[in-house]
């Protein structure tokens, strides 16, 4: 299933979109998939290491040197 939304695109961002579909054959909604799948794992990612960093700061996780987390594994 896919749903249908609506950016809004500076005309200079337009143009450099629609002269780069013009020279690969390829959709400018191709880029903005691609645009967007790419991006969106990046902000995840920061988002994530943002969690992360928080619960350090509260005290929720402690880091751990390579002995302590093998000798987890191990276990």
């Amino acid at each position: 299933m896919t749903k249908q939304t609506a950016i809004s695109l500076t005309d200079e961002t337009h143009q450099r979109l629609k002269m780069l579909s013009e020279r690969t054959g390829r959709t400018p909604l191709s880029y903005i998939h691609e645009a967007i799948e790419k991006h969106l794992e990046d902000l995840e990612d920061v988002h994530a290491a943002d969690e992360a960093m928080e619960r350090l700061a509260r005290g929720e996780d402690r880091i751990i040197g390579s002995e302590e987390f093998w000798r987890a594994v191990d276990d």
